[in-house]
Parts: structure tokens; C-alpha cells; sequence
């Protein structure tokens, strides 16, 4: 079941849920789910530096720069663009929770997708959320830091997650602060 806007205050009450700073708690938690702000920071891909990208051998920071946009500024995205964002808030999902970020409509109507495959958030995870930002569509789009961006939704586990997300090696974005590229090239697969 997903929490309701009054689970949702409970567990931030009791410490359950954790999402900080919450800018403006009335605003920011909608009927089922919490509003999430963007944050300063951008990743974006310099595709001139590389052909191509192998995910099993390149580190990110070989195609990748970091682009820090300050209050008040906008950072650009253009049509048929992908960044790497982040949210402002920290968030911390207990063990018996999962969570799903999805973009706010009022975003998606603007034609900027906020994730591209990776809204899942794992029981246990802590730290801020990655955004994958594409505009899908035909013109520029001004994103704002601390705009409401995205919403994060919480559903119960059918029990506690026996090995939640960050108890065992190979968590990679645990505890993560700002955007974080891919870093696929640490996975442990068989056969290398």
C-alpha cells in the first residue's frame, strides 16, 4: 500500500521517514506523496571528451563535469539534452519502506523527463536523490534551484528488507551528497 499524506507526516514525525530540509512541510507533502526540491549542483556530459562510453571500464570523471548553479541563476536545459541533478533534501527510507520518484506533472508538461529508468529507491537508502533530467522537447527549459521538481512516494514492504540497501558491499550511492554519475564501472560481474 502507498503511504497516505497522513502516514507519511506520521513517519516523518517519529523519525521513520527522513527528508531534510523540508522547505515548507504544507506545501511540499501533496495527498500521497512529498514534493522534492532541485538542488545547486548539476552533472553534465561533455561528449567531446569521449567517442563513446564503456560502462564496465571508464570512470565517470572522464566525460563528466560538475556545474554548481547559485540561488537566484538557472541552469539551462536544452532540447535533447541529458544532466545528472540532485534534490536538495536528504532523504532516509526505512527498512520496511520503498520509495518511487517520479517528476511533478507540472514539469512533465514542460517536456523534462526527471529519471530515466531509475526512480526505484531502495529500503534503507540514505542520501540525496539523482535526477536524470532529459528535455524531450523543442525548447530551452529554465530550471531554478530549489524549484519543486520531483515527488517521492513511499509503499510498504510486505516485511523489513532482510538485507536493506548499504548493509552489504557493492552500494555504491549510499550516503550520496549531489549528483552522482554511474558508477557501473565497480560492479563485481562474473566473468571479469
Amino acid at each position: 500500500m502507498i503511504l497516505s499524506d497522513r502516514d507519511i507526516r506520521a513517519a516523518l514525525e517519529a523519525g521513520r521517514i527522513v527528508i531534510g530540509p523540508l522547505e515548507d512541510i504544507d506545501v511540499q507533502i501533496q495527498p500521497c506523496s512529498v514534493d522534492l526540491r532541485l538542488g545547486n549542483r548539476f552533472v553534465i556530459f561533455r561528449t567531446s571528451l569521449k567517442p563513446y562510453i564503456d560502462p564496465r571500464l571508464d570512470d565517470p570523471t572522464a566525460y563528466t563535469e560538475v556545474v554548481e548553479v547559485p540561488d537566484g541563476e538557472v541552469f539551462m536545459l536544452h532540447p535533447g539534452e541529458f544532466v545528472l541533478a540532485t534534490t536538495k533534501e536528504r532523504v532516509e527510507v526505512p527498512e520496511d519502506l520503498v520509495a518511487r520518484v517520479d517528476g511533478r506533472s507540472s514539469i512533465g508538461r514542460l517536456a523534462v523527463m526527471v529519471h530515466a529508468t531509475a526512480g526505484f529507491v531502495d529500503a534503507g537508502f540514505r542520501g540525496t536523490v539523482t535526477l536524470e533530467l532529459s528535455n524531450v522537447g523543442k525548447m530551452p527549459v529554465a530550471l531554478h534551484p530549489n524549484m519543486r521538481i520531483c515527488q517521492i512516494s513511499f509503499q510498504w514492504l510486505t516485511s523489513p528488507a532482510a538485507r536493506p540497501y548499504g548493509s552489504r558491499p557493492g552500494s555504491k550511492y549510499q550516503d550520496q551528497v549531489g549528483p552522482t554519475p554511474s558508477q557501473i564501472h565497480r560492479d563485481r560481474e562474473e566473468g571479469r
